[in-house]
C-alpha cells in the first residue's frame, strides 16, 4: 500500500515537473532594476502601438482612469479582470523591468512568475517583437500613475487553480515569434503580424474548444465570442465576411471609418474601430486589408437549402412594414450613407441568426469615427417584440426579396436575447 501511494506520488510530481517545464520553455533570462529614461520617439511608437492592440478597451474600467484595470471580462469560466498597467510601483507596473513586460507578452507570466489567464491573449501577443515591446512598456510607464489594486478573478472551481491553468498552458500555448513569408511583399508581411499578433484578430475570429482554447493565431474562419452571444464571421468565407473579392480601398475604409461601399461594422467591431484601427497609419491599413485580402478562401461544405421565398401577408412581413421600411426599404433597398441594403446582405443571410437577432433587440451602431462622426444607428427593439415577435421579423428578412437564410425560432431568439443589457 505503501508503496503504490510513493508511485502515485513520484507519478504526481514528475508530471507536476513536465507540467512546469512545458509553461517555462522557451523563457529569456529576467532582469530587473532601474530602467533607463525612455526616449520621446520610443513613447510615441509605444503609445501608436499600444493604439494599434487597443489595450485600453480592456485595461479601462467603465468610468475608470486609463489603463488603471478593474474591467470585467465575462468568461464561460467565471469573470477576469484587468490588471492596472500605469507605472504606479504598488498597483501597477512601476517596479516591473522591460525584461518582465516582455515576458507578460510573450510567455503570459507576471512579474512574480504568475501564470496569466488567455484571457490576455499572450497565444497572440507572444508573435510581437521585443522592440514592440519595450516601446509599449515605454509608453505605460509614461503614464500618470493610479494607484489602483488589481482585483482578484472570480473563476469557479477548477479554473481558479494554478494547476489547471498550467495544464491549459501545456495544451494549448507555445511561446513563439512572428516569421516573415519570404515569398510575399512586405505589405503582406506587415499585415500578418498585425493580425496575428498585436491586431489579436483570431481572439474573436475563431472558434473555441470546451476548454476555451482555439486552433492557433491562423485560425480565423469564425466564431461565437462567449458570453456576449456576439458572432464573429468568418474572414475567409465570402458568405460571412471574407474579402478577396473587395477592392483594397474599401477594406481600408471600413477599417478607418467603419462603414464602406460594401458594409458597415457594428457590435465588438465597431469598438475596435473606433478605439483602434481608425487612428492606424495608411499603411498599416493597407497592409491588413492586403493580408485579409489575400486570406485562402474556406471551402463551403454546406449543403445549401432551398429556401421559401417570405410570404408577403406574414406576421414578420407586417413587422416589418410597420417598424423597419421607412428606413431600410420596402425591398429591403437601405439608403446608402445612411441605412444599409438588407436584401442580399450576407450579414442577414449567414447561418448564424446571431448579430442580426442581437441587432434587432438591442440596436446596431456604427462607430464614430473622424470619418464618419455622425453614423446612423437603429434603436433598440427590445420592449417593442416579443421573442415570437423577433423571430417572425427576422425570418422574414432571411427569405425576403431573394435573401436565402433560413428561418430563425423563438427557441433562438430566446437563447440568444438571455444575457443582453438593456
Amino acid at each position: 500500500m505503501k508503496r503504490a501511494i510513493a508511485l502515485v506520488l513520484i507519478i504526481g510530481l514528475a508530471l507536476a515537473a513536465a507540467v512546469y517545464a512545458l509553461n517555462v520553455r522557451g523563457e529569456d533570462p529576467i532582469t530587473s532594476g532601474h530602467e533607463p529614461p525612455a526616449s520621446a520617439q520610443l513613447i510615441a511608437s509605444g503609445e501608436y502601438l499600444a493604439r494599434t492592440g487597443n489595450c485600453m478597451a480592456c485595461h479601462t474600467a467603465r468610468g475608470g482612469e486609463p489603463y488603471a484595470g478593474g474591467l470585467g471580462i465575462q468568461t464561460p469560466f467565471g469573470t477576469v479582470y484587468t490588471s492596472n498597467l500605469t507605472p504606479d510601483p504598488q498597483t501597477g507596473i512601476g517596479a516591473w523591468s522591460s525584461s518582465e513586460f516582455w515576458r507578460a507578452m510573450h510567455n503570459g507570466r507576471s512579474r512574480d512568475g504568475r501564470l496569466l489567464y488567455p484571457a490576455f491573449p499572450y497565444p497572440n501577443y507572444t508573435h510581437v517583437t521585443r522592440a514592440d515591446s519595450d516601446a509599449i512598456f515605454a509608453y505605460l510607464r509614461s503614464l500618470p500613475a493610479v494607484a489602483q489594486t488589481n482585483r482578484p478573478h472570480e473563476l469557479r472551481f477548477p479554473y481558479d487553480s494554478t494547476p489547471a491553468l498550467a495544464v491549459w498552458r501545456a495544451l494549448f500555448f507555445k511561446p513563439g515569434q512572428f516569421e516573415p513569408d519570404t515569398k510575399q511583399s512586405a505589405n503582406w508581411n506587415r499585415g500578418a503580424y498585425l493580425v496575428q499578433g498585436l491586431g489579436h484578430c483570431n481572439a474573436c475570429h475563431a472558434s473555441r474548444n470546451a476548454l476555451g482554447a482555439t486552433s492557433g493565431t491562423l485560425d480565423l474562419s469564425g466564431g461565437l465570442i462567449p458570453v456576449q452571444n456576439w458572432y464573429a464571421p468568418s474572414l475567409t468565407s465570402s458568405h460571412e465576411a471574407g474579402v478577396a473579392d473587395w477592392p483594397l480601398p474599401d477594406i481600408v475604409e471600413l477599417l478607418r471609418t467603419g462603414v464602406s461601399r460594401q458594409g458597415t461594422v457594428v457590435g465588438p467591431m465597431a469598438e475596435v474601430v473606433q478605439n483602434s484601427t481608425q487612428h492606424w497609419t495608411d499603411g498599416d491599413l493597407l497592409a491588413m486589408a492586403t493580408y485579409l485580402k489575400a486570406l485562402p478562401p474556406s471551402q463551403d461544405t454546406r449543403k445549401r437549402v432551398t429556401v421559401a421565398p417570405a410570404l408577403p401577408d406574414s406576421h414578420g412581413a407586417k413587422l416589418y412594414k410597420v417598424h423597419c421600411a421607412q428606413c431600410h426599404g420596402d425591398q429591403g433597398e437601405g439608403a446608402a450613407q445612411a441605412y444599409p441594403a438588407l436584401a442580399g446582405n450576407r450579414a442577414v443571410t449567414m447561418d448564424s441568426p446571431a448579430n442580426l437577432v442581437r441587432i434587432v433587440l438591442a440596436g446596431g451602431f456604427a462607430p464614430s469615427t473622424k470619418g464618419n462622426p455622425r453614423p446612423y444607428g437603429m434603436p433598440p427593439f427590445a420592449m417593442v417584440f416579443s421573442n415570437d415577435d423577433t423571430a417572425a421579423v427576422v425570418s422574414y428578412i432571411r427569405s425576403a426579396w431573394g435573401n436565402q437564410g433560413q428561418a430563425v425560432s423563438t427557441l433562438d431568439v430566446i437563447q440568444l436575447r438571455n444575457g443582453l443589457q438593456y
